[in-house]
């Protein structure tokens, strides 16, 4: 839920001037998404939204300048190309074997994608366990993650 939430956190940032967070909280309130103040702090947060002047001594939510570094496509699949040595799911689970120490990175990666189909991830040192959303992902999922190991 939290992966669904600030995906469309991230579309009223990019498509609306937000100047404040009961605005936000408001915003989703109307396409059905139930939030306390409380939950839409810790999203900002998470998401590092920073408060940037629009107008005359009028602040508005967006994401940093340097917030492209937390997702970038070609990142990712050197990422997955040079430490990702294997990829399995069962259901709607993925275990994604990497290098030593790469666990943490691939699964940072994954959650600042944003794939709706995903809904969190859980790392330890050199495996990444991934729950999708629906089984009927997780063959679709794999192949994308398999594909970007291979660098295609």
């Amino acid at each position: 839920m939290k992966n669904f939430r600030q995906g469309k956190i991230k579309s009223i940032i990019e498509s609306k001037v937000i100047e404040t967070q009961e605005e936000l909280a408001s915003c989703l309130k109307q396409m059905g998404i139930e939030v306390t103040q409380a939950t839409v702090s810790r999203d900002i947060k998470e998401m590092q939204l920073v408060k940037i002047p629009y107008g005359t001594g009028r602040y508005r939510y967006a994401f940093p300048p340097e917030s492209n570094h937390l997702h970038n496509e070609s990142r990712m699949q050197r990422l997955f190309r040079e430490v990702v040595k294997r990829i399995e799911f069962s259901e709607n689970m993925v275990v994604i074997k990497t290098q030593p120490g790469a666990g943490s990175s691939v699964a940072f990666c994954l959650d600042n994608a944003h794939w709706d189909e995903i809904m969190g991830t859980i790392a330890g040192d050199d495996t990444v366990f991934v729950v999708v959303r629906h089984k009927e992902f997780a063959e679709d999922i794999v192949q994308r993650m398999d594909e970007m190991a291979m660098g295609m």
